[in-house]
C-alpha cells in the first residue's frame, strides 16, 4: 500500500516548517485531559505486573519542586501515590527536596530507589518544559499524559543528560503511556535521546505516544557491552522526524506493533548485538532503512509480519550494514509472553493520528481500528481529594500553631515562616514567588481537624487555589481557593502543610492557625 507523500527532508531543514515545531522554552497548548488510567498493556504487565500509585494517594502538583516534596512526603519510599499534575514545570520551579522516602536532585524530575507511583498529566495539561524524567533503582511506575519537550545534555539549561525520559541501573515495571516527546535538533543543538534505557531496565512499555523532531528516538542499552536491558514493548506510537534510534536495540527483546513510522532520516528500528525484534503490523512511511543492523557488525535478528513500506528507501548491504529490506523477512522468532490484538497496518496511521500523545483524552484503539476511551480498571482509580470551601466563621479553642514550629518551601526577603504562628496579624510569610508552602509542625504527633489561614490586609484575596496536605504521608485532607476556615476529618500527625498552587499577586500569609 502507498499514499502520495512528498519525501520528507533531514530533521534540521524540516524543523522550521513543521505544525508542531517548538520554540525551547516555549508552553504547548494541551486540550483538557482525563485523569482516568486504563490498565498497563505489553511487557509492562508481566514480572508482577504495572499499577503505579494505585490504591494510593491522590496529591496535586503544579511544580517540580512540589512533585518531589510529595514523594518525600510520604510514609516510606514505597508507599503508593498518584501524582496529578497541571502546568508548566521547568527548571525555575524544580528544586532538591530532602526526606526518608525521596532522593532527589534540582533541574530534573528525580524518580529515584521508590517504587508504586504514578505521574499523571490533568487538567489543561502537564508540559515539563527543558526538564527531563529520570527513573533509576526502582519500579512499579507509570507516567502518562504528559509533554516533555527540549531536554539538553550541552549548552543551557541542561537535565538528564539530555533525555526526555531515561531509565536506568535496575529498573522494572514502567509504563509510558500518552505522552509526547519532543526535541529541537540532534546531538550537535545540544540533544540526545527521547526514550533511553539502560543498565538492566526490564519489563516496559511505550504506548500511545508520540517522539518527534530529534536525531536520537531512544535506545534499549548504552553500549555492546551493556546487554542486560530487556523486555519493552513499543505499540500505537508516532516516530515522527527522527534521524535514527526508533530505537536502537543492543541485545535484549523487543516487540513492535501498529507504530507509525514517518520520515526516519538514516535508520529506524536497529536490532543488533543479539537483539531480537517482533514488528509486527506497523507503518513505515517516507523514510529510509527502516529495519536491520547498522553501524556495526554484530548482527542482531527480527521477526516481521503484517507490515506496511510505503516509500521506503534501502541501502546497500555493507561488512557493518545489514538491512532487512528491500524484502524484509524474519531471520528469528520471539514469544511474546502477553495476550494483545492487532489493528491492520493500514489503518495505523490513522488510528495513532487519533490516539498518540499527550491531551488525547487517552484514547485508545479498540483493535478494529477505532478509537475509544477506556474506563478506569478499580486498581488504578486515584483516591479522590476533599475539596473545601473556606469560610470566615470564628473559631473558638486553643490555637494548636501558637508554640509550634514551622518551615516551608521558600520565603521571601523580609518574611519568616514562625509570623504564621506568632499571633500577630501585622506580621506575615510570603513564599519567593507566586506560589509556595508553609507548614506547622510538632514535635509529638498533634490531632487537627481544622485550620484557618489569615491573610494580611495588603495582601487580601491573592491566595488562590491551594491544598491542604498531611505533610507525614503526603494525604491532600483538603483543597480549594481563597483564605478562611478549612474543616477536616481529625487526624494525628506531626506536620501540616499549606500549599498555595495559584495566587493572583505575591500570597502574604499573616496567620496560619490549627484547631483540634
Amino acid at each position: 500500500m502507498r499514499r502520495a507523500h512528498a519525501r520528507a527532508p533531514r530533521l534540521y531543514a524540516a524543523l522550521a516548517g513543521l505544525s508542531l515545531a517548538v520554540t525551547a522554552g516555549a508552553t504547548l497548548l494541551i486540550p483538557e485531559a482525563s485523569a482516568a488510567t486504563p490498565a498497563a498493556t505489553g511487557y509492562a504487565t508481566q514480572n508482577g505486573g504495572t499499577t503505579g500509585g494505585a490504591g494510593g494517594t491522590t496529591v496535586r502538583a503544579t511544580t517540580g519542586t512540589q512533585i518531589h516534596q510529595a514523594l518525600c512526603g510520604r510514609a516510606s519510599s514505597s508507599t503508593p501515590i498518584i501524582i496529578e499534575v497541571e502546568g508548566t514545570i521547568n527548571h525555575g520551579n524544580t528544586t532538591k527536596v530532602s526526606g526518608d522516602s525521596c532522593n532527589t536532585a534540582a533541574d530534573v524530575i528525580e524518580l529515584k530507589q521508590i517504587s508504586n507511583v504514578t505521574l499523571v498529566g490533568v487538567g489543561s495539561g502537564a508540559v515539563f518544559d527543558q526538564l527531563g524524567i529520570h527513573v533509576r533503582e526502582s519500579s512499579n511506575i507509570v507516567i502518562q499524559n504528559v509533554t516533555v519537550q527540549n531536554v539538553k545534555k550541552s549548552g543551557s539549561p541542561t537535565s538528564n543528560g539530555g533525555d526526555a525520559i531515561g531509565m536506568e541501573s535496575d529498573v522494572h515495571n514502567v509504563w509510558v503511556d500518552h505522552v509526547s516527546l519532543i526535541a529541537s535538533g540532534g546531538e550537535s543543538a545540544g540533544y540526545d535521546g527521547l526514550f533511553d534505557l539502560k543498565a538492566n531496565t526490564q519489563y516496559v512499555t511505550l504506548s500511545y505516544s508520540t517522539l518527534r523532531n530529534s536525531g536520537r528516538g531512544g535506545l534499549i542499552n548504552s553500549s555492546d557491552s551493556d546487554l542486560t536491558s530487556s523486555y519493552v514493548t513499543f505499540h500505537h506510537n508516532l516516530y515522527q522526524n527522527i534521524d535514527s534510534r526508533a530505537p536502537l536495540l543492543r541485545g535484549g527483546t523487543a516487540h513492535m506493533y501498529n507504530n507509525h513510522y514517518l520520515s526516519l532520516n538514516e535508520s529506524g528500528i536497529n536490532s543488533r548485538a543479539g537483539a531480537k525484534a517482533k514488528v509486527d503490523n506497523n507503518y513505515f512511511e517516507d523514510s529510509k532503512d527502516v529495519l536491520g543492523t547498522f553501524y556495526t557488525d554484530l548482527a542482531g535478528y527480527w521477526q516481521v509480519s503484517g507490515n506496511v513500506f510505503d516509500n521506503v528507501t534501502w541501502s546497500a548491504a555493507g561488512d557493518e550494514n545489514n538491512p532487512a529490506g528491500p524484502d524484509p523477512v524474519s531471520n528469528t522468532t520471539v514469544s511474546i509472553p502477553y495476550s494483545y490484538t492487532l489493528d491492520q497496518a493500514s489503518c495505523v496511521p490513522s488510528i495513532v493520528s487519533r490516539t498518540a500523545g499527550a491531551g488525547t483524552g487517552l484514547a485508545v484503539s479498540d483493535g478494529s481500528c477505532t478509537a475509544t476511551t477506556p474506563t478506569p480498571t478499580s486498581t488504578a482509580t486515584p483516591t479522590t481529594t476533599p475539596t473545601a470551601t473556606p469560610t470566615a466563621t470564628a473559631t473558638s479553642g486553643t490555637n494548636l500553631s501558637i508554640g509550634a514550629g514551622s518551615d516551608g518551601s521558600s520565603k521571601a526577603d523580609g518574611t519568616s515562616y514562625g509570623n504564621v504562628r506568632d499571633g500577630d496579624t501585622a506580621t506575615y510569610w510570603s513564599p519567593s514567588g507566586s506560589t509556595g508552602s508553609v507548614s506547622i509542625k510538632w514535635s509529638a504527633a498533634t490531632a487537627v481537624s481544622k485550620a484557618v489561614i489569615k491573610e494580611t490586609s495588603a495582601g487580601a484575596g491573592r491566595i488562590g487555589s491551594w491544598q491542604l496536605l498531611n505533610a507525614d504521608t503526603g494525604a491532600v485532607l483538603a483543597s480549594g481557593s481563597g483564605a478562611g476556615t478549612i474543616s477536616f476529618g481529625s487526624v494525628s500527625l506531626k506536620k501540616l502543610t499549606f500549599s498555595i498552587t495559584g495566587s493572583s499577586g505575591v500570597p502574604q500569609v499573616a496567620e496560619f492557625e490549627t484547631y483540634a
